[in-house]
């Protein structure tokens, strides 16, 4: 029976458990695009064909579900932005994070709510502490060069990220991405 041993002698998860965790991300990620991240999880679990204690065995919570569904574009987009600082001008780095981390926050509504109420030392809040850490480092950068003002902080950048993402449930998303841009003209040294 070695065969069904994953590292360290564990058991792998039996065959239907693995394709009811992928179809349960799969209709999560569907039923959260159509309702926002607080759509009831009943609905996902009857769309992927499951009970709702199958789900809850697999994802504990909505912050564990959501963070599943979100662990490869996390993943991506830290890789990405630790790289920005090499790879464009510290002015130019810190606004494609700031783009590329509201555009995110907005991918589900009421998603960037789900990250700012994860409990501490969650999957969630870890992901979004790591987001505001490559957001300071990127106005580190851009103060250093003189790309933006001098009291701009990290703090400003998280917020401003967040009340983006919650203006795009509102907004259009062009409206939305004028606001963003305002507000980074008005981060610029003047």
């Amino acid at each position: 029976m070695t065969g069904d041993c994953g590292v360290g002698g564990r058991r792998r998860p039996r065959a239907d458990a693995r394709r009811n965790r992928q179809r349960l991300l799969a209709e999560a990620d569907a039923v959260f695009r159509e309702d926002g991240s607080g759509a009831s999880l009943e609905r996902v679990a009857r769309r992927a064909g499951v009970a709702i204690g199958t789900l809850y065995g697999h994802f504990p919570t909505r912050h564990d579900l959501v963070a599943a569904l979100l662990r490869r574009r996390h993943d991506e987009l830290f890789a990405w932005g630790e790289g920005l600082g090499a790879e464009r001008g510290p002015g130019a780095a810190l606004e494609a994070w700031v783009r590329a981390v509201v555009e995110h926050a907005s991918t589900y509504s009421g998603l960037a709510d789900l990250l700012v109420a994860a409990d501490a030392g969650s999957e969630l809040h870890d992901d979004c502490a790591r987001m505001t850490a490559i957001g300071e480092a990127l106005v580190a950068g851009a103060r250093a060069a003189g790309a933006v003002r001098a009291d701009i902080r990290g703090e400003d950048v998280f917020t401003l990220v967040n009340a983006a993402a919650w203006t795009r449930a509102g907004l259009s998303p062009e409206d939305a991405d004028r606001l963003v841009t305002f507000t980074l003209d008005g981060f610029r040294r003047g």
